[in-house]
C-alpha cells in the first residue's frame, strides 16, 4: 500500500485534555479521535490494529474450540431485570426506552443474553460442553471517562461464556480458556502477568486477571519472584507478620495526645515505631427499619484497609459504607482521629485484622479528643477480637505460598477470565443428563478488552519520539521510506522492487510516496511506531544498499539492496511467531 493510497493524519501536539501517554500518542498518530467524553472514533490507521488484535484473539478461540456468534448491543431490560443486576449494575448500566416505553439496556456485557440463548436452544448432555464468543461494541456510563481508551464509556470487547455438565468439566474449559488468553497475549508481544482475583460484579467461583505490565497502570500486581505466586492487591493474601502474640509488658495508660489525630503523629510524638499504633476504620451496616449497625475494623498504623477483603467478612457482605460522624459520636462519644475498641459509648461490632490481633502493648484511640490508650492487650483489656485478612500487602510481606516474599508492581488489566458463574442459578439453565434427570449447568465467562490492548500496548512501549508496536499489533510491520523519489528513478525502481517482493511474502508493508523532506517523514513513522523501516537513497543505492532500522533501534544499518526484502521478511515472520 501507498500512503496516497490511505489516510495518514499526525498531530505535533496532543490535545490538552489528553492525560496520559496511550491517550496522547493515540492522538497525535491519526488512530483516533475523540467524538464525545469516553467515546472515540477509530481512524484508519487505528482500525488496523484493532482489526489484527481481533484476527489473532479469533484465531486462538477458534483453536480451544469457541464458536463465534454475535449479540446485540441493545437488550431488553426483562432479562437484566431476571438475572438482578438491573438495579446491581447501577448507573454505570445505560438504559433507554423505546417508541413503545419499553425498557432496554446499551449492553455492558452479554451473560444475561446469552443465558437467554443457551437455555432456549441447549436441552441435552449431547450438546454440551459447548462456548460461545463474540467480539462487539460495549457501553459503560463511567461516571468520569479519562484515559482514552483506557477508561472510556464506548469500547469493543470479545466475550466468551463457556457451558458444561459438572464443575470438573468447567474447569477444565476455564483451563482451556486460561490457555488461549496466554498464547494470545503471547502473540500480541505483551509483557503480562496472570492474577488470581476477585470476582467482583461478575460473581463466580474462580477468577484471574490478565495484566500487561506497566509504570503507569492502574492497578497493583502483587507477585513472588522466587515462586509462581501472582494476585491483584484485591486478592493478595496478608499473613500476619507477628508469629504470635507476646505476653503484655505494660500497664493500660490513658495518655494526652493533644492534636494528634492521626498515627503518624502519634508515633512520632510519643517517640514510638508507627507498629506499635492501631488504626480504627468505622463502617455501617444498614438494616431494615432499624439502626445502622455499627462495625469497628482494626489495621496496623501502617497497614490500609483493603475493602474487598472487609467485604467478604460475615456481616458485611451484602453490603457496607462508612459510618457518619453523627452515628460515630453516637457509638463511640468523640470525633474521628480519636477512636479505639476500649470502652466505647455503645457496643460495636469489633474485627481484628490478623496482625493487629497478635499484637500486644499496641497503642488506640482512647475515645476522647486529645488521648490514646498506651499498653493496650486483648484478652486483659479487651475481649479476644474477631480475626480476618482485612489489609492491603505490602513489598516484603512474606508469600502466602510460603516461597519468599512480595513485590508488587503496576499493570493494566487486558484480559478477566471467570469460573462458576451464578446466572447458571438466576436464569435457569437446566438439561437433561443421560440418565433423564434435570440439571443445572456450569457457566464460565472470560473477556478481553481488545479497544483497551491498544493502549495497554503503547503504555509499555514508547519512548520520546512516539508509539513503539509490537508487529503483531503494528497498524503495518514496514515502511518504505524513499529519499528524493521525485528526481531518482533509481529510488523509485527500488522502493517498487521492495514493496512487490515484501507484500508478495504478505508482509504488511507501506510506501511512503508523500515527498515529504526526511525528517518528517522519519518524525511520522517514529510518531506512528511501524516496527521496520526502510529507507532508500541514491547515495546508499550507487553501492547497492538500502537502511534497514528496527523502531527500538537508536541507527541504522546499511544492508544490501538485494537482501534486504529477505532481511525484513525473516524478522517480521520471527516476531508474528511467539508461540
Amino acid at each position: 500500500m501507498k500512503t496516497s493510497q490511505f489516510f495518514i493524519s499526525t498531530l505535533k501536539e496532543a490535545p490538552a485534555d489528553a492525560e496520559v501517554v496511550s491517550q496522547k500518542l493515540m492522538l497525535r498518530s491519526g488512530m483516533i479521535r475523540k467524538l464525545a467524553a469516553g467515546i472515540y472514533n477509530y481512524l484508519p490507521m487505528g482500525l488496523r490494529s484493532i482489526r489484527k488484535v481481533e484476527a489473532i484473539i479469533r484465531q486462538e478461540m477458534n483453536r480451544a474450540g469457541a464458536i463465534e456468534l454475535l449479540m446485540p448491543v441493545v437488550q431488553p431490560a426483562e432479562l437484566w431485570q431476571e438475572s438482578g443486576r438491573w438495579h446491581k449494575m447501577g448507573s454505570e448500566l445505560l438504559r433507554v426506552k423505546d417508541r413503545h416505553e419499553r425498557d432496554f439496556i446499551i449492553q455492558p456485557t452479554s451473560e444475561e443474553v446469552i443465558a437467554d440463548i443457551v437455555r432456549g436452544e441447549v436441552r441435552s448432555y449431547k450438546q454440551l460442553p459447548v462456548n460461545f464468543y463474540h467480539i462487539q461494541t460495549k457501553f459503560r456510563d463511567e461516571r468520569r471517562p479519562r484515559f482514552g481508551v483506557m477508561r472510556g464509556r464506548e469500547f469493543t470487547m470479545k466475550d466468551a461464556y463457556s457451558f458444561d455438565r459438572d464443575q470438573d468439566a468447567a474447569m477444565r474449559s476455564y483451563a482451556a480458556m486460561f490457555e488461549a488468553y496466554v498464547r494470545i497475549f503471547k502473540r500480541l508481544g505483551l509483557t503480562f502477568r496472570a492474577v488470581a482475583a476477585d470476582t467482583g460484579n461478575i460473581g463466580g467461583k474462580a477468577s484471574h486477571e490478565f495484566q500487561v505490565i506497566a509504570d503507569t497502570g492502574e492497578d497493583q500486581i502483587v507477585y513472588c519472584p522466587t515462586s509462581d505466586y501472582a494476585a491483584n492487591m484485591e486478592m493478595a493474601e496478608a499473613l500476619p507478620l507477628l508469629a504470635q502474640r507476646a505476653a503484655p509488658t505494660k500497664t493500660l495508660t490513658k495518655t494526652p495526645t493533644p492534636g494528634k489525630a492521626k498515627c503518624e503523629q502519634v508515633a512520632d510524638f510519643l517517640s514510638v515505631p508507627l507498629q506499635q499504633t492501631v488504626k480504627s476504620i468505622v463502617l455501617a451496616v444498614e438494616q431494615n427499619n432499624a439502626p445502622a449497625q455499627i462495625w469497628l475494623l482494626l489495621l496496623r498504623g501502617d497497614h490500609d484497609l483493603n475493602e474487598v477483603k472487609a467485604g467478604k467478612v460475615a456481616g458485611l457482605k451484602n453490603g457496607f459504607r462508612f459510618a457518619t460522624e453523627t452515628e460515630i459520636i453516637e457509638h463511640f462519644g468523640c470525633k474521628p482521629g480519636y477512636l479505639g475498641p476500649v470502652q466505647t459509648a455503645k457496643p460495636v461490632h469489633v474485627v481484628a485484622d490478623r496482625t493487629v490481633a497478635h499484637m500486644s502493648d499496641f497503642i488506640c484511640g482512647a475515645n476522647e479528643a486529645g488521648f490514646h490508650y498506651t499498653g493496650v492487650n486483648w484478652g486483659r483489656d479487651l475481649v479476644e477480637p474477631e480475626t480476618a485478612d482485612l489489609r492491603n500487602v505490602v513489598a516484603g510481606d512474606p508469600s502466602p505460598d510460603g516461597q519468599g516474599v512480595l513485590a508488587l508492581q503496576r499493570g493494566i488489566e487486558v484480559g478477566h477470565v471467570f469460573a462458576g458463574l451464578p446466572y447458571a442459578e438466576t436464569m435457569n439453565l437446566n438439561f437433561t443428563d443421560e440418565d433423564g434427570t434435570t440439571r443445572r449447568m456450569f457457566m464460565g465467562c472470560y473477556g478481553i478488552g481488545v479497544t483497551r490492548l491498544l493502549g495497554a500496548a503503547i503504555e509499555q512501549n514508547h519512548d520520546d519520539k512516539g508509539i513503539i508496536w509490537p508487529t503483531a499489533m503494528a497498524p503495518f510491520h514496514v515502511v518504505l521510506c524513499p529519499i528524493g523519489a521525485d528526481r531518482s528513478e533509481a529510488v523509485r525502481d527500488a522502493a517498487q522492487q521492495l514493496h512487490q517482493a515484501l507484500e508478495a511474502a504478505q508482509i504488511d508493508v507501506i510506501w511512503d510516496d508523500r515527498g515529504e523532506r526526511p525528517g518528517a517523514m522519519f518524525a511520522d513513522w517514529e510518531l506512528i511506531g511501524v516496527p521496520y523501516r526502510l529507507t532508500l537513497g541514491d547515495r546508499g543505492l550507487k553501492e547497492g544498499k538500502v537502511e534497514f532500522q528496527h523502531r527500538r533501534d537508536a541507527a541504522a544499518t546499511p544492508v544490501l539492496l538485494t537482501e534486504a526484502a529477505a532481511l525484513v521478511i525473516e524478522r517480521v515472520r520471527a516476531d508474528l511467531s511467539l508461540v
